[in-house]
């Protein structure tokens, strides 16, 4: 639950108008992650690297590439390569941890 020896970027990435808030954590080994935050609302994020969402707190509804929604919770996660989306739907803070790669 926690990452051990990391350096933290202070500056937050803020995106869609503060519904999504994240803070990019690089590892001892130089592997970058974002910890973050979507508030309540329904997103889409177009992706240009492999990203892994890995479900930390909260439930989010997620359609990827346009297939039919489906739910994630605490200890799951999904991914979508380079080119794709996902669409998340979040009737509640939902915290995430991105794994990129």
């Amino acid at each position: 639950m926690q990452f051990n020896q990391v350096s933290v970027e202070k500056k937050a990435n803020v995106f869609f108008e503060g519904k999504c808030v994240s803070h990019t954590v690089t590892l001892p080994d130089g592997t970058r992650k974002s910890v973050g935050v979507i508030l309540p609302s329904t997103l889409r994020f177009d992706m240009t690297t492999r990203e892994i969402m890995e479900a930390i707190d909260g439930q989010a509804y997620v359609s990827i590439n346009g297939a039919p929604e489906q739910s994630f919770s605490i200890g799951q996660s999904w991914t979508v390569d380079p080119g794709g989306y996902f669409v998340i739907r979040v009737d509640a803070p939902f915290h995430y941890v991105c794994h990129f790669g």
